[in-house]
């Protein structure tokens, strides 16, 4: 992976032989080169292609078929890091690429507020 200094458009093919308990390593071997266009995964193993694909950052990731041809208008295409700047051909998830949920839940009870509130019917009031 210290070979792989900038990035290069191929075709090219990067064969790289690791022992399977050092997965994590590679995966953040790939993750520190700061490129993340595109990742091709080649396994019959579901729970590595899972682990694989939660762990590299990578706007694209192809799972056993060819690594290009994002579908244009069905497929965000954008990479992540120093691979290009995010989605560009749009598609229906295009803008929930440029959103972040995030969810806060307060227990006013627990801060001295008014617990009967919580308590009351409909009609109460």
């Amino acid at each position: 992976m210290s070979r792989l200094e900038r990035e290069v458009f191929g075709p090219i093919l990067h064969v790289v032989r690791y022992p399977a308990d050092r997965l994590d390593r590679v995966i953040a071997a790939v993750n520190a080169t700061g490129y993340g266009l595109t990742l091709g995964i080649h396994s019959r193993i579901d729970t590595t292609v899972d682990h694989i694909r939660r762990g590299v950052r990578a706007g694209n990731v192809y799972v056993n078929r060819n690594m290009i041809g994002a579908q244009v208008g069905v497929q965000p295409f954008g990479g992540e890091g120093l691979s290009g700047t995010g989605p560009k051909a749009g598609g229906p998830d295009y803008l929930r690429r440029f959103a972040v949920e995030r969810t806060l839940a307060v227990d006013t009870t627990a801060q001295g507020g008014n617990a009967t509130l919580l308590s009351l019917a409909e009609g109460d009031g």
